[in-house]
């Protein structure tokens, strides 16, 4: 598998209608082309996205363009679908329905499964009873990969020692990882990734296009909520020097800010998994595997991201 992948959370927040939606549907095969021919194989999708009368839009989407490729092509692809541990998802088999529709949409093609989030804090025998579910899917045959999403350290290891009991691999584990992101746990998270031979899949790897910016451009990026609207107008100016560094390494390099941000999270063992909705996006982020930071420009960027004092907040669902 490549050292960066791609997520498709931004195709199943759209409520869209008649010709518009079709426009944007093709935009996103596209899209979805562009990083299979940039050789972008891991794909990180969802049950959650897209709510409402468009739940499963993004796995539905995904499984219709997974259904063109060449059969060879589509081998080569990890798909990594979460699924949500809702309130309702209770008991061994609470994932059992869910999964059989996640596949349905997916045509089938579903390599590893996800937990979401840990419900730990709220409903601890409900996360056991699940992840002893994805064990069974594991055991069956029918998945063979099995990851989790927003786990802290204590829980990251206490999900891989219960798999571990019943000779089953822990594969991967997604956290917020970026150059903007919070600084809780995030060493900790590293060495035990290490230490287990866990994959660290990073999420939000451009703080939601902040790192993207140019330092030099004060237009705020057109935000779909309010929140996000927040965060721009305080994350931008606190980001500033560390824009101008990222600038810089970009410009002597020949590459934008986005590849260069990307290239940070690799050279800390994670592999980034932005979210793309366009084609010269996905071909910029495949071009980032072609490169890697040298140990100065890494140790320029790692002094400068400990030193912003405006960072992204933290997920509510992110477990000790």
């Amino acid at each position: 598998m490549t050292e960066i992948g791609f997520g498709t959370w931004s195709w199943g927040n759209k409520f869209l209608w008649g010709y518009q939606a079709e426009k944007d549907d093709q935009l996103l095969k596209k899209t979805f082309k562009a990083a299979i021919d940039s050789g972008l194989t891991l794909i990180d999708t969802a049950d959650s996205y897209g709510t409402g009368n468009l739940t499963g839009r993004s796995e539905t989407l995904l499984g219709k363009y997974l259904e063109e490729l060449p059969l060879s092509k589509k081998r080569s692809i990890t798909i990594a679908t979460k699924l949500a541990p809702y309130p309702w998802r209770v008991g061994r088999k609470g994932f059992k329905h869910p999964f059989k529709l996640s596949k349905k949409r997916l045509k089938g093609k579903i390599d590893r499964v996800q937990l979401h989030w840990s419900t730990y804090r709220y409903a601890p025998w409900q996360e056991a009873q699940l992840i002893d579910g994805l064990g069974d899917l594991y055991e069956n045959g029918d998945i063979t990969e099995i990851g989790v999403s927003n786990m802290g350290p204590r829980r990251l290891r206490w999900m891989h020692n219960r798999l571990t009991r019943r000779g089953i691999p822990l594969k991967s584990i997604q956290i917020q990882f970026s150059l903007l992101s919070p600084q809780n746990n995030k060493k900790q998270i590293q060495d035990i990734c290490k230490e287990l031979n866990i994959q660290l899949l990073a999420y939000s790897p451009l703080a939601l296009g902040v790192l993207a910016v140019k330092p030099s451009d004060d237009k705020v990026p057109k935000a779909k909520t309010l929140l996000r609207k927040i965060l721009f107008n305080r994350l931008l100016p606190g980001s500033i020097v560390l824009r101008k560094e990222l600038e810089r390494i970009a410009r002597e390099r020949g590459v934008s800010q986005a590849q260069v941000a990307l290239n940070w999270c690799r050279s800390h063992g994670a592999h980034p998994i932005p979210g793309i909705r366009t084609p010269l996006q996905a071909r910029d982020i495949g071009s980032a595997r072609r490169w890697k930071l040298s140990d100065k420009e890494k140790a320029s960027l790692d002094k400068l991201s400990n030193e912003v004092t405006q960072r992204m907040p933290n997920n509510p669902f992110l477990s000790d």
